[in-house]
């Protein structure tokens, strides 16, 4: 998830969220960004290729980062080896720290798991307080906001009526789009290549992953929602 903020206000995520690392463009940045990630790996944290991709499109605008990640325990961990649960236990700040000294972040099905209990609830999910509070300042602020993959859900659990997309209805219409619509949200259907842009919430979605497309497809419309999100920064 992509926050767009000016400098100054910037303390206000550092109070709720440990900072991971800042990266800085060699020649100095348009814009403040704020990029929220929550462990490493798909189904423990965030997908690597999904952030890589932000964090490159940002690099490209100029942008300067600053990565954040709450400081929990994950709901559960997972064995991508095996694709089963396990009774390890993992923090996820410490996670994504982990991530971060490879330089890859990423979104995922942390989403679901750790930074809300959609996997679980669905539409009678609850966030984090904290991010909540967030992403509420932000749009109060009228920053812009940009999600992918399955972080939409975080939107449409907090801005009713907003504008989203999570990729096909027909590849996604039970578990995610069908959701989504119930909880009062426009879904609109968009390629992997594609982006959202919901003007009035300031919010600017693509699905990435969570269809089944080739990499540099998902890197494009990465970069399409980054470049649309910049510019009304």
């Amino acid at each position: 998830m992509v926050l767009i903020k000016p400098h100054h206000a910037m303390h206000e995520a550092h109070t709720q969220y440990a900072n991971t690392q800042t990266h800085r463009p060699t020649s100095g940045y348009n814009h403040c960004v704020a990029v929220i990630v929550s462990g490493c790996g798909v189904y423990n944290g965030t997908d690597i290729h999904e952030a890589s991709a932000v964090l490159v499109h940002l690099s490209r605008a100029g942008a300067k980062v600053r990565m954040f990640a709450p400081n929990a325990d994950q709901m559960y961990v997972v064995n991508h080896c095996q694709g089963t649960p396990t009774d390890e236990k993992r923090n996820i700040l410490q996670e994504s720290i982990l991530n971060e000294s490879c330089r890859v972040h990423s979104w995922g099905f942390s989403v679901a798991k750790n930074l809300s209990d959609w996997a679980v609830k669905n539409k009678d999910c609850t966030i984090l307080p904290h991010l909540g509070k967030l992403i509420k300042d932000f749009h109060k602020a009228g920053r812009p906001l940009s999600m992918c993959c399955i972080s939409p859900i975080l939107a449409a659990k907090i801005r009713p009526g907003c504008e989203l997309t999570v990729r096909q209805d027909k590849e996604c219409e039970k578990w995610t789009a069908g959701v989504v619509k119930e909880m009062g949200c426009k879904h609109v259907n968009k390629d992997v290549e594609e982006a959202h842009i919901n003007v009035k919430n300031k919010l600017f979605t693509t699905c990435a992953f969570m269809c089944n497309a080739p990499i540099h497809k998902v890197f494009d419309g990465i970069g399409i929602m980054v470049k649309e999100t910049l510019k009304l920064a």
